[in-house]
């Protein structure tokens, strides 16, 4: 925990190699101080066939699951980071943007905990 899950189009990856972006990804979230670095998982799916609002153009989103426990302020920080980051990397990129869902520490459950 957590989990970056990178969603774009399959233009984004001939931009910058996918190591590239997922350890941009990594390092934002690192720099917050939210979490350990041994914990954060990030993964990339480039998407050849999509649709942006009736267009082509390509597009950028990180899905973040984190724990349940971070305030609002925090969560905003990460985002607010985030895209800044993508934006640096990509200014080019017409839709860049991030949400966070918590996972309920009551319901998570993972290999070491069974």
């Amino acid at each position: 925990m957590p989990h970056f899950v990178i969603d774009c189009s399959e233009n984004i990856i001939s931009q910058k190699a996918p190591e590239e972006i997922m350890k941009a990804v990594f390092e934002t979230a690192e720099s917050t101080g939210l979490f350990k670095q041994a914990d954060i998982k990030v993964r990339i799916h480039p998407f050849k066939y999509y649709n942006t609002a009736n267009t082509q153009n390509d597009f950028l989103h990180v899905f973040a699951n984190i724990m349940e426990g971070r305030d609002i302020d925090q969560k905003s920080d990460l985002s607010k980071r985030m895209v800044s980051k993508l934006n640096e990397m990509f200014p080019d990129v017409p839709v860049i943007s991030m949400n966070i869902r918590d996972f309920e520490r009551a319901s998570y459950c993972n290999k070491s905990m069974v």
